[in-house]
């Protein structure tokens, strides 16, 4: 089975989260045993920063920024998507939080809707979203 990264260089949606990962040099981390849950920004998530902020972004000089952003979007353990309930509160594999909020058969992670869901991986799964759950400043 493939491993999250393999998940993620697989799907034609995430190509955006390929290439921050790579910048990020998290490569080898997010390949680790786990599990871990990914809450992938999808293409037309990264599409919604304002102008010049993910070049920015991946710029060498921002890599810390990078790494910060996505590792706010992993948590430890599998969290499938029909797990998920209203008020659940995660944690991010660099401490912070995550909100689910549950609406009919929509989740959202810090107003955040999944889209793709439950994308199985050796390491863990893999949610993708339409927008992103943390931003930082450039």
């Amino acid at each position: 089975m493939s491993s999250i990264v393999d998940v993620v260089v697989a799907d034609v949606n995430l190509a955006t989260m390929l290439r921050s990962l790579k910048a990020a040099g998290l490569e080898n981390q997010w390949n680790e045993p786990g599990p871990f849950t990914l809450f992938a920004p999808s293409d037309m998530a990264f599409g919604k920063l304002p102008a010049g902020e993910l070049a920015e972004l991946l710029r060498p000089h921002n890599r810390a920024k990078l790494v910060l952003m996505l590792n706010h979007h992993i948590v430890s353990g599998k969290q499938y998507y029909s797990d998920l309930r209203d008020g659940q509160t995660l944690k991010t594999v660099n401490g912070n939080e995550l909100s689910v909020v549950v609406t009919g058969d929509t989740v959202s992670i810090n107003g955040s809707v999944i889209q793709q869901r439950d994308l199985e991986a050796s390491n863990g799964l893999v949610h993708s979203l339409s927008r992103l759950a943390f931003e930082v400043e450039t």
